[in-house]
């Protein structure tokens, strides 16, 4: 018997030949359009560049995900998760945001959606595997399932999917793991699909899209403006429309760039509501030594029990980094970088590679310099500010 394949089909030329690479193998597949956004029932109306379309974004993606189901001579399914991604993506980002952290709305989305409810959803239906687009690959092997890099590094997404169940992932096939981006869109023209061989990428947040942030923000959490603070004066040099909307290391959109700039981010906060910021020549609030990182999904089984060394990403264009790791408790890591990195952010991921396998990744929950937290080196300037 064909083993049974429930794909994730977006609308996008990925996932559209991910189906066709599929089907040529040989596999019974079918596709499934997830609806996971309803921009009236949630309120999202402020930032949204799209709110008064004759369709919404979402809904041409389906229609572009049809005509590739109908070319491909594949059935499709239309599911809906708006609840779940409520429940378990929008509510969890939002609360970073009012914490002062940056957390990872992609990263919660494949862990929490499309590796789970949908997965869910596909065992319901009686599948045996689930698929996606993802630019990842899989070594399914006997003990566990390994997750590789894709194979186009500049397209990689491994970093996003650093999140999912080993369970899931022994269930997952990534389909176009091994091709570069420029082939899969030849393969889409050649296969005539038209709605989507030059379909541009999708960008913004995960199953929402395109949104001018800040004020899409504002639709949940209240703009409430206050002082920015140079750091080494101490002294009040603008103002900022809300210190949840800033991000560590941000350079752009301060309003303050012809005062003495340019300048960056180095904290936030959020009980006070003050922005401090440092000038573009003082990179020392940014860099740190090491961090925590908490919630760690570590794909093998078996856990490194003295310490590790292997390369990390802090963000997901960032060059892989040389870390040494060890385990504090089961989900619990303190990551140590003989190499100061700069803009290692709370709430952020860290993801962790062995040559081009994805080790796993967790939550960045506390970042030092030398052995002392950046918190506390703000702490202690402004301190010494105020005794002289």
């Amino acid at each position: 018997m064909k083993k049974k394949v429930l794909l994730g089909l977006s609308g996008g030329v990925d996932s559209a030949v991910a189906a066709y690479q599929l089907k040529q193998q040989g596999y019974d597949v079918t596709c499934a359009f997830m609806r996971n956004w309803d921009s009236y029932a949630n309120h999202d109306i402020l930032g949204n560049p799209t709110i008064q379309n004759d369709i919404c974004p979402q809904e041409q993606d389906y229609l572009d995900a049809k005509a590739v189901a109908e070319a491909l001579d594949l059935p499709l399914l239309r599911v809906d998760f708006v609840k779940e991604y409520w429940n378990d993506v929008f509510e969890t980002f939002l609360k970073e945001y009012e914490q002062g952290r940056t957390p990872n709305p992609d990263i919660l989305c494949n862990k929490y959606i499309k590796f789970d409810a949908f997965l869910k959803y596909a065992d319901s239906l009686g599948f045996d595997t689930l698929a996606t687009g993802h630019y990842a690959q899989v070594d399914h092997q006997k003990e566990e399932s390994i997750l590789l890099r894709g194979a186009d590094q500049n397209k990689d997404q491994t970093y996003f999917l650093c999140q999912i169940a080993p369970s899931a992932l022994k269930r997952t096939l990534f389909p176009i793991g091994a091709m570069k981006k420029q082939e899969v869109r030849e393969i889409a023209d050649r296969l005539q699909l038209r709605s989507v061989a030059q379909k541009k990428d999708s960008t913004g947040i995960c199953f929402i899209g395109e949104r001018n942030f800040r004020q899409f923000l504002t639709n949940y959490i209240p703009m409430q403006d206050g002082d920015i603070v140079d750091i080494a004066s101490l002294e009040v040099i603008g103002r900022h429309q809300g210190v949840y909307y800033y991000t560590i290391g941000q350079r752009k959109g301060l309003g303050i760039g012809a005062i003495g700039g340019p300048w960056f981010v180095i904290g936030k906060d959020v009980h006070k509501n003050i922005l401090y910021v440092a000038r573009g020549d003082d990179r020392s609030w940014l860099i740190s030594t090491s961090c925590i990182v908490s919630d760690v999904n570590w794909f093998s089984s078996v856990k490194p029990s003295t310490t590790y060394a292997c390369t990390a990403k802090f963000r997901y264009r960032q060059p892989d980094q040389e870390v040494t790791l060890r385990f504090i408790d089961d989900t619990t890591v303190l990551v140590s970088y003989a190499q100061g990195v700069a803009a290692v952010t709370d709430g952020q991921e860290a993801v962790f590679y062995q040559g081009d396998r994805c080790l796993g990744g967790g939550v960045i929950q506390a970042v030092f310099d030398e052995g002392i937290p950046i918190a506390e080196k703000i702490a202690v300037r402004l301190q010494d500010g105020k005794a002289n």
